[in-house]
């Protein structure tokens, strides 16, 4: 489990414990390096390295970092709000030990996700991995809620060899098909196997749809952990691809047409060891309490939709009939639904239940997705909020009248609309917190005015390879 406490100067007490054993641990194992890794308010990777003999003076006294990157763009410029964005300042990263791992895929090196507080010790405002941990502790006081989560990771995988910035598949036969496998045979095998020594445990692994796909599925955890495992598989996949000589694109739209790259989060609310999402006397399963989550997952999705779809590429991908999930609609199994609920097979529903929010890319930081999912659920929950009628099939094919009474309504189909939806929820963003409320318009609006203009090819070219 992820520790909830907060970090502090002087270090976590039960990191300071372990930290010379995993300090004498890694150096047995050959581990020059510590990657700390965050991820940003644009969705991208972040890190800083240190040497593994500075480990302990890492978990005691945290890492120089300045806060500007907390309104970077995609693009490595960056805009400003009225607290972020300053040249000024400094902020400590801290190593959560309980997440760290010798790379397998990065031999010589380990890695840990960072939280990141200030100088004077206080949590730092625009730290997303903190938002997160606490949104799941105060869920768990204020509600004896705990959930379990996970995302799909799909991603696109190309020739090294290719021209610069294009893209060649490096795969060639029909979706999910078998050719695809034979062909990729050792990457994905070694990609297995490194997972699994890394600690991952893989429920699937499996070629997709569009040009050069694959798809893996994680064991679901606790959402820190979950979000914490999304960003150490894709620097996985990462780096086993390089030793391949394959190039791997998480985009939203790595091609200007097509089904692009998503990242559904699968997420299910639990009490005292119930899972909430089973059992129940509501539709499927679901507890009275559920389906007040889901619906109110369902009422904010609009909002969400710049947390979960990020970046200017997402509305490529965001398209009726692809199984996107563009419209507020939920049903049983239905993948054109933006909530797909899955009850899991007979005999093991108790475990296996859950729901899945599609509208989400690798774009997104998983931090911020999952923190405001929980937030529009509880929200949801609290209110007893009635999920409305489900759907089947396609809601493409409802009228105006007809969507209008299901309660059915198209997402946004561009940036500047996701995030006018989401300056105008006060749930989120009182649950993000006014400076990081504030980051993600912001960053928002600026990767808009970068992207505006460009037709989708040039679009998808400009993302292709920030993710």
């Amino acid at each position: 489990m992820t520790t909830l406490a907060d970090p502090e100067p002087g270090g976590r007490p039960g990191d300071l414990r372990q930290a010379p054993a995993r300090t004498a641990d890694l150096a047995a194992r050959g581990v020059h390096g510590i990657v700390l890794a965050y991820v940003d308010t644009a969705g991208i990777a972040r890190v800083k390295t240190i040497p593994t003999a500075r480990l302990e003076a890492a978990v005691a006294w945290g890492v120089g970092m300045s806060p500007v990157f907390d309104t970077f763009l995609a693009d490595d410029s960056f805009v400003t709000t009225d607290v972020l964005g300053s040249p000024d300042g400094d902020l400590r990263l801290y190593p959560d030990l309980d997440h760290l791992v010798p790379l397998a895929g990065q031999p010589g090196w380990a890695w840990a996700p960072v939280d990141r507080i200030t100088q004077e010790g206080d949590r730092h405002p625009g730290c997303a991995r903190t938002f997160l941990r606490r949104t799941v502790a105060d869920a768990a006081e204020r509600h004896g809620l705990a959930f379990r989560a996970a995302v799909e990771i799909e991603w696109a995988v190309g020739l090294d060899s290719a021209p610069a910035g294009e893209f060649v598949p490096a795969v060639s036969g029909p979706a999910y098909g078998a050719i695809r496998q034979v062909e990729l045979s050792d990457y994905t095998a070694e990609l297995l196997a490194t997972l699994g020594a890394q600690g991952v445990d893989v429920d699937q692994l499996h070629p997709e749809y569009a040009p050069g796909q694959f798809e893996v599925s994680v064991g679901a955890l606790d959402p820190v952990a979950a979000a914490d495992r999304s960003v150490l598989v894709r620097q996985t996949i990462r780096a086993v691809a390089r030793r391949h000589r394959l190039r791997v694109s998480f985009a939203p739209a790595y091609l200007p047409e097509g089904v692009g790259n998503g990242g559904h989060l699968h997420l299910s609310c639990w009490r005292d060891g119930v899972n909430l999402h089973a059992g129940g006397a509501g539709r499927y399963g679901m507890t009275a309490e559920a389906e007040s989550f889901v619906a109110g997952v369902l009422a904010h999705l609009p909002g969400l939709t710049a947390v979960t779809a990020p970046s200017p590429a997402s509305y490529l991908r965001l398209q009726p009939s692809q199984w996107a999930g563009v419209f507020t609609a939920w049903g049983r199994e239905t993948r054109e639904a933006a909530v797909r609920i899955v009850t899991g097979t007979a005999g093991r529903r108790d475990q296996d239940a859950n729901m899945e929010v599609k509208p989400v890319d690798l774009a997104a930081n998983p931090y911020l997705a999952l923190g405001c999912v929980i937030a529009a659920g509880l929200d949801g929950s609290t209110t007893g909020r009635p999920l409305p009628r489900e759907i089947t099939g396609d809601p493409a094919r409802y009228g105006p009248e007809e969507a209008a009474a299901l309660g059915v309504r198209r997402l946004p189909r561009s940036l500047p609309q996701a995030v006018e939806e989401f300056r105008a929820d006060r749930v989120l963003r009182a649950a993000l917190g006014p400076v990081l409320a504030d980051a993600v318009i912001a960053v928002r609006l600026g990767d808009a005015a970068a992207a505006e203009g460009l037709r989708p090819a040039q679009l998808a070219a400009a993302y292709r390879w920030a993710y």
